[in-house]
């Protein structure tokens, strides 16, 4: 899974990944599971009200290394097209 997050198009971070879900551009958003539930909570409660797939089985290094930026990352957002 992790291979098509670096093949596509992201953004990372909690505010972006909720504005391309907002917008309908997310086609799926990765949580990271050591994230604080607090910050991911709400993400994944909107994610599920828009039927947008929600993954959380990665660490938030491996979400920031696989969206190719240089920090973690508790939130990465898988773009259409």
């Amino acid at each position: 899974m992790l291979k098509e997050l670096m093949a596509g198009k992201t953004v990372s971070g909690v505010k972006q990944s909720r504005r391309a879900v907002r917008d309908g551009l997310a086609r799926a958003v990765y949580l990271a599971r050591d994230a604080d539930p607090a910050v991911t909570g709400p993400v994944r409660d909107f994610c599920r009200s828009r039927e947008v797939p929600v993954v959380e089985q990665f660490a938030m290094r491996e979400l920031g290394q696989a969206a190719g930026i240089q920090v973690d990352s508790a939130a990465v957002a898988l773009l259409k097209g």
